[in-house]
């Protein structure tokens, strides 16, 4: 090399070097620029790096390819590369801040609208997390574990609930009014809605004779009560049980067998209570099997929130004990619900195969009049007072007010009429026996047939859900 370097520089001394030496020369420092292209293969790149030599003004053409020589016009062209780079990086960040600032004033204008920006501590509900953890709060009776639902609430933009249930019979109106009260509260607040029809659990535990055709029809008009009192739908799903684990028996089988057998079969009969029977029973083998079926649902489904009755909770506390067991960290929040009494004396809970003993969802005004009529009232008694608490869970939820007709010679036909806005304050007064159960009953069937008239109508007019009430009616209810 250094040979070579003499022998050009003693020629260009004396002549001018031809252009062939020049790229010649050249190429020694695109080879040491370009190692994985050779000068020979790729003249475009030794053209480049002469003209960019060139352009910086910084050597000329004829200089010689010393060490340090190489070394400068290395850096040359390294600067120059950079500088491009730089400029192409820098035009791109200015179009892409343009880009995200027009998609967020886009994304405030419409969110916002006229009001500006939107307030990313809410919800898409439009509720804040605070305001959503009430509302939810104020379904239950009894939640298991309240900071976990506020956290399951913050970190899962629409968890999953689910409530199973067994076709058994007519509907009530805790199962319509109340259900549907606390699905639109969850379903606001962001939450999905997954009703699980039971209809092989009400087959293992003997409803309408095992018949599970007959379950099936019952499971139908259900379905057709919820949608005729006004649940919103948008958000729930119905899910019948045997289709469901049908269709994904390789994944429910296998988590049925996992929980049966981590659990003895005392903690297993200790759980009858969900099926409406008592450890004492003398219960068929498919009644023993049932809590653990029950137990997997809550899996299966995916659900976050177990929003079931209080007489379910046993189950539910199973479902979080096998979380322990295999060392699962989310476990299912429980969110139980009151139950209602029956409207006879000492009755802890309504009951299908009484019709007396609770108001049916397509009862007739006459049918709702006579049962309030003939119900458990005692005067000044709040404790197991069915008709009191038909106004505290039912009328005050769903009317927001309760409107008292008491009996007055100066209306002797509709009634001297004084709204209660708060039922702690109706409670007071009837505490106090200002308020007597003869004025209290007839105000109470009025708001229930007024709650109840939108789905007399949807099963008087309606010619498939008119069908289904009239085969059910004909079945008889078994315990």
């Amino acid at each position: 090399m250094y040979a070579l370097n003499r022998r050009v520089q003693y020629s260009r001394n004396k002549h001018p070097a031809p252009t062939t030496l020049y790229l010649f020369k050249y190429s020694f420092l695109i080879f040491l620029i370009f190692p994985r292209h050779s000068p020979h293969k790729n003249a475009s790149a030794l053209r480049e790096g002469v003209c960019i030599l060139r352009r910086e003004k910084k050597v000329r053409a004829h200089t010689s390819f010393t060490v340090p020589a190489r070394r400068r016009y290395i850096n040359i062209l390294a600067r120059e590369r950079k500088r491009e780079r730089e400029k192409k990086m820098s035009s791109t960040e200015e179009v892409t801040r343009e880009m995200q600032a027009l998609n967020t004033a886009t994304t405030t204008t419409t969110a916002g609208g006229d009001d500006g920006e939107k307030d990313p501590s809410l919800h898409a509900s439009g509720l804040s997390l605070d305001e959503r953890v009430n509302l939810c709060l104020s379904i239950g009776e009894e939640c298991i574990q309240p900071e976990e639902l506020r956290r399951l609430l913050d970190k899962k933009p629409n968890p999953v609930a689910y409530d199973g249930f067994e076709p058994s019979g007519r509907m009530h109106i805790a199962q319509g009014v109340m259900k549907c009260l606390n699905v639109n509260k969850l379903t606001k607040s962001g939450v999905t809605f997954k009703f699980w029809i039971a209809d092989w659990f009400a087959q293992m535990n003997n409803k309408m004779g095992g018949d599970i055709k007959k379950i099936q029809k019952v499971g139908m008009y259900m379905v057709e009560v919820w949608k005729a009192v006004g649940m919103d739908l948008s958000k729930v799903e119905f899910i019948w049980s045997s289709e469901e684990i049908n269709r994904r028996a390789h994944e429910y089988w296998p988590l049925v067998l996992d929980i049966a057998r981590k659990n003895s079969l005392g903690r297993i009969i200790r759980c009858s209570q969900i099926m409406g029977r008592s450890e004492s029973d003398d219960l068929a083998a498919s009644q023993i099997f049932y809590p653990v079926m029950q137990c997997a649902d809550i899996f299966f489904l995916g659900a976050d929130i177990c929003q079931l009755g209080m007489d379910q909770r046993k189950v539910n506390m199973l479902a979080r004990e096998y979380c322990d067991d295999i060392k699962r960290k989310n476990k299912p929040i429980i969110l139980s619900h009151k139950m209602l009494a029956g409207l006879k004396e000492g009755q802890e809970k309504m009951s299908k195969s009484d019709p007396n003993s609770a108001i049916f969802m397509e009862d007739s005004e006459k049918d709702v009049q006579s049962k309030i009529k003939k119900a458990y009232c005692p005067p000044g008694v709040v404790e197991k007072n069915p008709c009191l608490e038909y106004i505290k869970h039912v009328i005050f939820p769903w009317c927001e007010e309760f409107k008292l007709y008491r009996k007055s010679d100066e209306e002797p036909e509709t009634g001297k009429l004084e709204v209660y806005e708060s039922y702690e304050r109706f409670e007071k007064e009837y505490v106090e026996e200002k308020i007597h159960p003869g004025d209290l009953k007839p105000s109470l069937s009025k708001h229930l047939n007024a709650i109840l008239q939108p789905v007399r109508d949807h099963f008087e007019n309606d010619e498939n859900a008119k069908n289904l009430l009239k085969t059910i009616k004909a079945y008889k209810v078994t315990k």
